[in-house]
């Protein structure tokens, strides 16, 4: 955001005000979200399609992990489990907010997913295409909040924080693969 370095006063834009009170059936999105709001509204169905095959994997592997280390990882699988879904949960309101509709069809999820489903049996290499899709769950964030920038504020807001938890994932599958 452009900080005011003259001598002019900060105002409004009423011209947008306006157009914010009309269409009232848009609810949240006002004419401001302009072009960008359909290309906004298949990343974020892109990213839910990521998200939900990260539930999957993680599922699968907290079901199917043994060893002797197996507990404490199949636990955090499952943590980021549940994460994961809390994460498909922001962005399928986030895309109804927008006035699109969430993409759940199984049919497509791997296609649009940005990682991969595993079903690997061994815990070494579960926790590593776990790390791999975590790693490419941080590329893609960063990458649609550069794409989305200015132009949806509360989107990119969201993706931020999504970012977050999955650089903390990524973080917590290194520290396994270490011990």
């Amino acid at each position: 955001m452009e900080q005011n370095t003259d001598n002019t006063t900060m105002q409004l834009d009423e011209a947008a005000l306006d157009r914010a009170r009309k269409h009232l059936d848009d609810g949240a999105v006002t004419p401001s979200y302009g072009p960008w709001r359909d290309q906004i509204v298949k990343l974020l169905n892109d990213a839910l399609a990521t998200e939900l095959v990260c539930v999957l994997r993680y599922k699968r592997h907290y079901f199917t992990a043994h060893g002797l280390s197996s507990p404490s990882i199949a636990e955090e699988f499952l943590e980021h489990a549940n994460e994961e879904s809390a994460h498909a949960d922001k962005l399928a309101e986030r895309i109804v907010q927008l006035g699109g509709e969430p993409d759940f069809n199984p049919d497509s999820l791997t296609k649009r997913s940005h990682a991969e489903y595993d079903d690997s049996d061994d815990l070494k290499a579960m926790v590593r295409a776990n790390l791999v899709a975590e790693r490419v769950a941080v590329e893609s964030y960063r990458q649609m909040i550069n794409l989305i920038g200015d132009k949806d504020p509360t989107t990119r807001r969201i993706l931020e924080e999504v970012l977050a938890d999955e650089e903390e994932h990524a973080d917590e599958l290194l520290d396994m693969l270490k011990d």
